[in-house]
């Protein structure tokens, strides 16, 4: 869906997603990055911007590209499957270039898309996934503070044609205060380690 919403804090500004950020992002995927992925890798900005027109015609999917402080594009991230009448969202659809792998872009981009399903919309439930196999995407939403919730067997097809199962986490919001402070304190070590002002 077509949105305006932006937000921004902790390094990073995550701004509508569309089209202009074709080529930025179509440079930072391989095969290997994109696995977790149902979709066939994209290998050209007019590739990518048919990815990124298919995210805008999805409906409840808000779909961002994440800028860092110098306005570099990082990657991409949505909520999706958003459901007010149940006060749930999924957050999701998520990939950065390789330079911002286990630093503090996904961190700051999950306290950011936290704090505004939970305080802006009230959320009472935000539900995370990866596949299975995706032993590094299923850590770091565990080093988030999600809770597992299980497996779902054969639920995905992967790009390659082949059927996954889907690791399921989620966080309630009578967990976010927690959850929140954990964000927090791992932002404000900074990649130093020195302790840094979280804004």
């Amino acid at each position: 869906m077509h949105h305006d919403l932006v937000l921004e804090g902790h390094g990073v500004r995550l701004v509508p997603l569309d089209p202009s950020h074709a080529s930025a992002l179509v440079a930072l995927v391989d095969d290997a990055l994109w696995r977790g992925m149902t979709s066939a890798t994209p290998r050209t900005p007019d590739e990518m911007a048919t990815t990124i027109a298919d995210a805008l015609a999805a409906p409840g999917r808000v779909s961002f590209a994440v800028l860092g402080a110098t306005g570099e594009v990082r990657g991409s991230t949505s909520f999706y499957d958003w459901a007010p009448q149940y006060a749930r969202v999924e957050i999701g659809h998520t990939y950065y270039g390789r330079p911002w792998w286990g630093g503090a872009t996904n961190p700051a981009c999950k306290l950011l898309l936290l704090t505004h399903a939970f305080d802006t919309w009230g959320c009472a439930r935000v539900a995370l996934r990866a596949d299975s196999e995706n032993t590094r995407s299923t850590a770091a939403i565990q080093r988030l503070g999600a809770t597992p919730e299980g497996v779902l067997r054969s639920h995905r097809v992967r790009p390659d044609g082949s059927r996954g199962d889907t690791a399921y986490f989620s966080i309630l919001a009578d967990e976010w205060p927690a959850v929140r402070a954990g964000l927090e304190a791992r932002l404000a070590k900074g990649q130093s380690g020195r302790t840094v002002p979280v804004r």
